[in-house]
């Protein structure tokens, strides 16, 4: 008898805080932008999608649970996708801002960052110049001096809040420290099994994106939670589609979006996160991997299912 095809579950970052919006024409914004990229990123094979606002006016990051209440229903009509609410949000808001959406809405998963680090995005500065609103430039400047924190009193008081509303979360893992500060909360009942691990690589401040690196965090993770864990690969920037291959080759789920990535190609700015979503699923077919419904990622991940959400 053949063996069944392996299922790979494509999480589509839709829009996020790494980027401001003069960066790309396409990286949706306003509350009906983002509604209509969620759907698309849904449509196109993502079975999970991850989510950030931002204020319509400004383009600044969110947290305000009234933008988000203008887009999730629209997704949630619209598709069958899991719904992933960010508590990342950004790393000049407090965890108390950053965790309001979700404790609002309680989604099916939320994002979790496992540890505080370096977050360096004034590199970009070499590569953009012009911007459209007066935050931006001093929002990549001021990188230069920014801790993301995340300590274990911030990554308790998220993780007891989701787990009262039966929320999982996607541990977004920059460093190999971040899988040992996520096996500590296992330890303490806190971080419950399956795992869903997003490994984050190629930012600055975090784990490189060279392959070395991708296997580091695969042999501490796999020694770490066994079997107990769901792996996907994240790469910033340009390595998005090649360490998502490389991972999804070894047993990975992957994630693409342009919260990570605003390219297609080199030189290339993707158009929609719907053209990320089909070129990653371009690769994953011809590696003969099965793309996962919406209903076997909650499967998979043992989510609570998308009838028991507050939105």
């Amino acid at each position: 008898m053949a063996k069944p095809k392996r299922k790979v579950i494509i999480t589509c970052a839709v829009t996020g805080a790494i980027h401001t919006p003069s960066m790309s024409p396409h990286l949706p914004v306003t509350p009906d932008e983002i509604a209509e990229a969620g759907i698309a990123a849904a449509e196109a094979g993502a079975a999970i999608i991850h989510l950030h606002a931002r204020d319509p006016d400004t383009g600044r990051p969110t947290q305000d649970p009234k933008v988000f209440e203008k887009f999730l229903p629209r997704i949630k009509q619209s598709s069958k996708a899991v719904i992933n609410i960010t508590t990342g949000g950004s790393p000049h808001m407090t965890v108390e801002e950053r965790m309001r959406p979700a404790a609002v809405f309680k989604p099916e998963v939320a994002s979790m960052n496992m540890g505080s680090m370096n977050f360096g995005l004034y590199p970009m500065l070499d590569r953009f110049s012009d911007f459209t609103h007066d935050w931006e430039r001093a929002h990549l400047e001021n990188s230069r001096d920014l801790v993301f924190k995340n300590t274990f009193n911030d990554i308790e008081t998220i993780l007891r809040v989701g787990n009262d509303n039966g929320t999982r979360f996607e541990f977004e893992c920059y460093d190999i420290s971040h899988l040992y500060n996520l096996a500590h909360f296992v330890d303490r009942g806190l971080a419950r099994t399956p795992l869903f691990i997003q490994s984050v690589f190629g930012l600055l401040g975090g784990i490189g994106a060279h392959p070395e690196d991708l296997m580091h965090m695969k042999r501490t993770a796999d020694r770490l939670f066994g079997d107990s864990y769901r792996w996907s690969i994240l790469g910033a920037g340009r390595n998005q589609i090649p360490l998502a291959s490389m991972g999804a080759a070894q047993g990975a789920n992957v994630r693409v979006g342009l919260e990570d990535s605003l390219w297609i190609a080199p030189g290339e700015l993707a158009k929609s996160n719907a053209d990320q979503v089909s070129k990653m699923r371009q690769v994953l077919e011809g590696l003969s991997l099965d793309i996962a419904t919406p209903d076997e990622a909650r499967a998979m991940l043992d989510l609570k299912g998308g009838d028991q959400v507050g939105f």
